[in-house]
């Protein structure tokens, strides 16, 4: 019932798609090297639009805050459960509309042979035409740059307020600190492709090690920050964290003891 623990169920949810893709796909290459184009591109659409919903709900998480702490009297109204509902909504029809564009595009340029072969599973050997790869180039430039500016946006505005308000304010100004560290790591992954070339100039027989150990620090790395960041660090997380751990009891009473403000 609190929007701000959907939008972080959204992100694990997200982080839980990408690694069972990645650790698939992993698992895979060294069994079987190369996979059917068509499956690998269905792979591809799942794990690219999850991979550009985390920035984005790292921006919506930051918009909560600057209206829980800005608006506090309106902050029920406007952060309700069906408009965070809608908002992740619209996050996946955006994730959706930077990849299946370059399915149709496909589509309608490959030979149906093409769909039917196998390739070793990455992007770049599955949608294969240049303008495709620049499309994407300035799609991810202009979102990243939004979400950026969404979090520098509410950072300042978070912070003049608390210069005159209470220890919450402060408290969420930390949270969208944490944000932009978030997706600081998230953008590790655009560095897998020219990490992986660097390497691969160096290291020319070694190919799958490579691609492990790429995808180990720009792809796992950072999915294994937010729990610690999201998760244990907030107040009623640890308390049903704890309550299950230990097989307590009084889960139905735990919102009733938290002091209001969801940021700690």
């Amino acid at each position: 019932m609190n929007p701000r623990y959907i939008l972080y169920i959204h992100l694990v949810i997200n982080d839980i798609i990408l690694m069972t893709l990645l650790t698939l796909i992993q698992v895979m290459s060294y069994i079987i090297y190369t996979f059917h184009v068509w499956l690998c591109m269905l792979f591809l659409i799942i794990a690219l639009s999850a991979d550009l919903n985390n920035p984005m709900t790292l921006a919506i998480m930051a918009i909560e805050c600057y209206v829980a702490v800005c608006f506090p009297l309106r902050h029920a109204q406007i952060c309700t459960v069906k408009k965070t509902y809608i908002v992740i909504g619209i996050i996946w029809l955006i994730s959706a509309q930077s990849v299946i564009p370059d399915v149709f595009v496909a589509l309608a340029t490959e030979d149906l042979d093409f769909f039917h072969s196998r390739a070793f599973c990455q992007r770049k050997g599955i949608f294969r035409k240049s303008d495709i790869e620049q499309k994407n180039t300035v799609l991810n430039a202009v979102l990243m740059a939004i979400v950026w500016l969404t979090l520098i946006y509410t950072y300042f505005k978070i912070l003049f307020t608390a210069k005159s308000a209470s220890a919450d304010a402060k408290k969420a100004r930390n949270t969208v600190l944490l944000h932009s560290f978030q997706l600081m790591l998230s953008m590790l992954t655009y560095l897998y492709t020219p990490l992986t070339l660097g390497l691969l100039y160096v290291f020319p027989q070694s190919i799958l090690a490579i691609r492990y150990f790429v995808t180990i620090i720009a792809n796992v790395m950072p999915r294994l920050v937010s729990p610690l960041v999201y998760g244990i660090r907030d107040k009623t997380f640890r308390r049903y964290l704890k309550m299950y751990m230990f097989c307590g009891s009084g889960h139905n009473d735990a919102f009733s003891r938290y002091p209001g403000f969801p940021y700690d």
